[in-house]
């Protein structure tokens, strides 16, 4: 089995433990309120405002929603403009506990786009309740998505558009990894919405 992604270590993302920090209490949220939202522990988000822990690709999205910012301004990508063409190589991917990603989309917007790399066998525990909708288009390699009690294997040139309040989860489902472009909206509830991981 692959190591548990609790050991292995991410790429150091500079300031996002401060800003993590700062836009919670911003939203005015507890940490115990924040995490509850974000199917996380308090213990386990206080060691990601203190950079003991690094944040996966997963995780920023979900606080990003919360706060209502994206995960650019988590990781302190502010450009100048809001340029409405996005040109190729503007930032250089971003790793967090094994999947890579791209921005495709600008800064501030209502909705977030992205194109994602994600390994074999990354993601096991990982299930998303939240508010809003998500759209993903399979570029390369198998992706399963879990919806609910239904899970469906997605080859290239599938794709799939669900609302996020079903329960959902992501993962490659090729020895070789998966490609693919994400949409998803930066709606947030004022109600948490508990998470519910598999075993």
């Amino acid at each position: 089995m692959s190591t548990p992604a609790d050991d292995v270590a991410a790429l150091p993302l500079p300031g996002v433990a401060t800003r993590l920090r700062e836009l919670r209490r911003r939203r005015g949220l507890t940490l115990e309120a924040a995490a509850q939202r974000a199917g996380l522990s308090p213990a386990h988000l206080s060691r990601l405002e203190t950079g003991a822990r690094q944040p996966s690709l997963p995780m920023l999205l979900g606080l990003a929603r919360i706060y209502g910012t994206t995960v650019s301004e988590l990781l302190g990508e502010m450009p100048p403009e809001r340029e409405p063409v996005i040109r190729a190589g503007r930032a250089a991917p971003r790793e967090a506990d094994g999947w890579t990603y791209h921005e495709t989309g600008g800064p501030g917007r209502a909705m977030q786009a992205l194109r994602v790399e994600v390994p074999y066998g990354t993601q096991r525990e990982l299930v998303r309740v939240h508010p809003g909708e998500e759209w993903l288009y399979v570029l390369t390699g198998r992706l399963r998505l879990s919806l609910g009690d239904a899970t469906h294997e997605l080859d290239p040139g599938d794709s799939a558009h669900f609302d996020s309040l079903t329960p959902h989860r992501i993962s490659a489902a090729s020895h070789g990894g998966a490609e693919f472009l994400f949409v998803h909206t930066l709606l947030q509830s004022p109600d948490p919405h508990p998470y519910h991981p598999h075993s």
